[in-house]
């Protein structure tokens, strides 16, 4: 039996409407879920990647099994015998018909080094022959090699200035002048001065571990005396910073970049702010790495650093903001780094789930894709700068072709605050300055280089983890600009530091200080 339910119109009017109404609601209540499920999705991918940065492989590099011992204790590396193993070898090869042998020995040491020759004789008694009675002469030697090592040497000079004084009268007492030093009436010396800025600006030793060491060999010495002489020293050598900046100023290609340092005593500020070192260096001419303490990392801290720059000069960096300001005020040609592109989707790929990870995922594709770009870079790097950049074209182009379909085809299809969302649109926003590097084979497809200039302050943090005060800030970053120019020169840091802290303080003319930058002042040593 069917039961027939007659409504009037306003009746099926208020079920219609709350028909509609129930509709509505559960319409706001999907969307409501499906944000709510993407805003946990990014939490937990953030949480993902932040536990892959903390406790997973640093290196983006894919897993190599050559390196697979690369972290091994040495002093536990044993050999097939269960022996320790022997001593560093280099393969000597020996041509032999055919094919070449290579032969296993020990890697000679250093002919530079200096050698002490120790005769070993065989007694008086045992130079007779055995068959004849005849005495035994010598006709050669057999020669090996141990390297020895002299613990530091810590010693006092004295320096004697003597006086004058007229026989007949009084009015004639002279004294030896003292000789001019980098730092007046300083208690260390040159040498000293330079051991100590190597060893915790190039080896990074913090100071105490420096006082610690050297009260060993009775060398007494606080760490607040060893503070103060490189604070010193540091602001004595301003003079050649500033001809390294213009210097590095005029030149053709210079690459950016900066990191993280804190200042406890800063005026105004807290302990815990952050204040900021600056990298610069020369992609062409002279090899110039600078660094520059600031305060900050705004336009107004990062501008002066670039006052100065040519027109039309080219500047690698990431894609910090504030370069693109640099860029567009001073005129000049802005690269993009194509590792700080490909930083991005490693860290997507990271967090994507091993299950779901594959070829085929977004994230794998534009990494290969990169890799592809540098894979070329390493096939073309010994070329001319003319071939390298028809090599480009012809090869690097249709990659980058690739990687832009990829790029348009999911800019918007991808949540933008997952983690490859992120990486999608640091990509677009980057792109115009990332496909530069086509055009000109001379110049760089990433700011590498600028960030392995950076690595050495970055592990010295690690150890001494802040500056106590703004002087030693700034006094650090010049010593640390000396040291890595003189690396980025091939030249010894120590040595060069020694003969630059005898000759600054006698210096008196712009041709006396342009003779003592590191290359100038290697060659006259040479």
């Amino acid at each position: 039996m069917t039961t027939t339910i007659t409504l009037s119109a306003d009746e099926y009017q208020a079920l219609l409407s709350d028909h509609q109404t129930l509709l509505a609601e559960q319409q706001r209540l999907t969307q409501q879920l499906r944000l709510v499920t993407v805003e946990r999705d990014c939490l937990k991918e953030r949480v993902d990647a932040f536990l892959h940065k903390l406790y997973a492989a640093k290196s983006e590099v894919r897993a190599n099994p050559a390196q697979r011992d690369l972290f091994l204790n040495e002093a536990e590396a044993l050999a097939p015998n269960g022996t320790p193993a022997a001593e560093e070898s280099t393969p000597e090869t020996i041509e032999v018909a055919g094919h070449n042998r290579k032969k296993r020995g020990r890697k000679p040491l250093d002919p530079h080094l200096p050698r002490e020759i120790v005769r070993h004789e065989l007694p008086e008694a045992e130079r007779i022959c055995a068959h004849d009675g005849s005495r035994l002469v010598e006709i050669g030697t057999e020669i090996s090699e141990q390297l020895d090592i002299v613990p530091q040497q810590v010693r006092v000079i004295q320096h004697h200035r003597i006086k004058y004084a007229c026989p007949c009268c009084d009015n004639s007492l002279r004294v030896t002048p003292a000789p001019a030093r980098i730092i007046p009436k300083g208690l260390l010396t040159e040498t000293a001065l330079a051991w100590v800025a190597t060893a915790k600006y190039q080896d990074s030793l913090p100071l105490y571990r420096q006082a610690a060491l050297l009260s060993r060999f009775g060398g007494d010495l606080s760490r607040n005396t060893l503070a103060a002489s490189m604070v010193r020293v540091g602001h004595a050598v301003q003079p050649i910073i500033n001809l390294l900046r213009d210097h590095l100023l005029d030149a053709d290609l210079i690459l950016g970049d900066e990191t993280v340092v804190q200042v406890l005593k800063e005026s105004g500020r807290a302990a815990q702010s952050k204040s900021y070192l600056w990298a610069q260096m020369t992609g062409s001419g002279p090899p110039i790495r600078l660094f520059s303490y600031t305060p900050g990392r705004g336009g107004t801290h990062a501008q002066p650093l670039y006052d100065g720059i040519k027109s039309g000069a080219v500047l690698m960096s990431d894609g910090y903001e504030v370069y693109n300001a640099i860029a567009a005020v001073r005129g000049v040609i802005h690269l993009g780094c194509w590792a700080h592109a490909r930083r991005y989707f490693v860290e997507a790929e990271a967090a994507i789930p091993k299950a779901a990870r594959g070829p085929e995922s977004l994230a794998t594709q534009l990494i290969a894709a990169i890799s592809e770009l540098y894979a070329i870079e390493a096939k073309v790097k010994d070329l001319s700068v003319e071939h390298r950049g028809q090599q480009r074209q012809q090869l690097s182009k249709p990659v980058l072709l690739k990687i832009e379909g990829l790029l348009l085809q999911h800019l918007h299809a991808v949540t933008p605050g997952s983690l490859l969302g992120k990486a999608l649109h640091y990509l677009s926003s980057q792109w115009p300055k990332l496909i530069r590097f086509i055009d000109n084979g001379a110049w760089p497809i990433d700011n590498n280089l600028c960030e392995n200039a950076i690595r050495p302050f970055v592990v010295g943090r690690r150890n001494w983890l802040f500056c106590d005060t703004v002087a030693g800030a700034r006094a650090s970053a010049n010593l640390y600009s000396l040291i890595e120019t003189c690396k980025a020169n091939r030249i010894d840091p120590y040595t060069y530091l020694v003969d630059l802290f005898r000759k600054l303080p006698t210096a008196k003319t712009a041709e006396d200080f342009e003779a003592l930058l590191p290359w100038r002042l290697a060659d006259q040593t040479a």
